[in-house]
């Protein structure tokens, strides 16, 4: 079944090609299955599942090949990436950023997750030469360009972010190019109401758990637009839920929950997935390309625990309401047992895993070409 799942994965390749090489393809393909049977981005791991008919040596040998010699087509990646999901209907993008240190190599990723309801998967990223510090408005429209380039700014139903992506230059982007969101400020930015009168969030006198709502308001000195968009929420130890935007905004706080999905796939893309911290690499190339390989086989376990979840295996809830594992977590094990020595074709989940390769396959085949991607 392993070799099945590898010559699928191969087709969907094809079909989008990230790397041109059949070779190559085979390849990216092999590495995404042990991946998920090594969770764990390093070399000598990934090697002990690569190819069980050659030497481990010879695996190694061969990773550390791709990693130096081959390019990938991030802007095909992303198209790939988008065969997962709904072919019409708003998408909602997540922008984070995630840092690790490797010695004296510091790791800093700014990345944007699309997706709709809770199945979000990596679109695009870049890695940040700036020490580990917060990444700048050139950084952030540069990448969000990329995005609307590919989905188009009629797709894209809303942008949300955390407290570092703030700023005059960020926000007068986003409102000049149409594009929703909701940011979340750090307490010490101020209100500027239409009278020019200037007020902390702190002198506002909300108790915990209270809310208020400014229909006109300017912040870092843009406005609101239509509903106007401050939205300030009192939390415990003298914080505060402090957002702005150009949504709706009675649903404000409610559409910035929604950017928990981006933290969900940072911990399924390190530490309960995995693994990329543990990277030995320190080229921001190579890098590049294992969080490519990484984004791919997380959004392979995601499209599969979701379809498993759905229609033949569905997750256990805990007495709370929530799932008992995350949606990706499932695929992951799913994929696991699939790839395992003795594991038949006929079965049910070995069927179901190639239905949706297929269906992923018709999905790309029949939307993703509609864009013309220049780069």
């Amino acid at each position: 079944m392993k070799q099945r799942l590898i010559a699928k994965i191969t087709t969907v390749l094809q079909h989008l090609p990230v790397v041109r090489n059949l070779a190559r393809q085979k390849f990216v393909s092999q590495f995404i299955i042990a991946l998920i049977k090594s969770r764990n981005v390093q070399f000598c791991e990934v090697a002990q599942h690569l190819n069980d008919a050659v030497k481990l040596a010879s695996n190694e040998t061969r990773i550390q090949d791709f990693f130096r010699e081959t390019d990938l087509n991030y802007l095909v990646l992303a198209q790939l990436v988008l065969g997962l999901l709904p072919a019409q209907g708003k998408l909602r993008l997540c922008l984070d950023r995630t840092e690790w240190d490797f010695g004296q190599c510091q790791v800093n990723i700014l990345l944007v997750t699309v997706g709709q309801g809770a199945f979000h998967v990596p679109l695009y990223w870049e890695l940040l030469d700036n020490r580990s510090g917060n990444s700048n408005a050139a950084d952030r429209i540069a990448l969000l360009r990329v995005c609307v380039q590919v989905l188009g700014k009629d797709r894209i139903g809303l942008v949300l972010g955390d407290r570092e992506f703030v700023g005059h230059a960020w926000f007068k982007w986003l409102k000049d190019n149409g594009l929703p969101f909701v940011m979340r400020l750090p307490r010490h930015h101020l209100l500027t109401h239409p009278s020019g009168r200037r007020q902390a969030i702190t002198d506002l006198g909300l108790a915990v758990g209270q809310t208020r709502r400014f229909a006109q308001c300017q912040v870092d000195g843009v406005w609101g637009q239509v509903w106007g968009q401050v939205w300030v929420k009192a939390l415990t130890d003298g914080d505060f839920l402090f957002l702005f935007g150009n949504v709706g905004l009675p649903y404000m706080g409610q559409l910035y929950a929604k950017r928990w999905t981006i933290e969900q796939c940072f911990q399924n893309l390190k530490g309960r997935g995995f693994n990329l911290e543990a990277s030995h690499l320190r080229c921001h190339l190579k890098l590049r390309k294992l969080v490519a390989l990484v984004s791919l086989a997380y959004a392979f376990c995601l499209g599969v625990g979701t379809v498993a979840d759905r229609k033949s295996q569905p997750i256990g809830r805990k007495n709370h309401g929530y799932r008992a594992m995350s949606l990706s977590r499932h695929g992951l094990n799913i994929l696991r047992q699939l790839s395992r020595p003795g594991t038949g074709a006929a079965e049910k989940l070995a069927r179901m895993v190639e239905t949706v390769l297929r269906w992923f396959c018709w999905q790309i085949t029949r939307y993703q070409f509609t864009r013309k991607i220049v780069g």
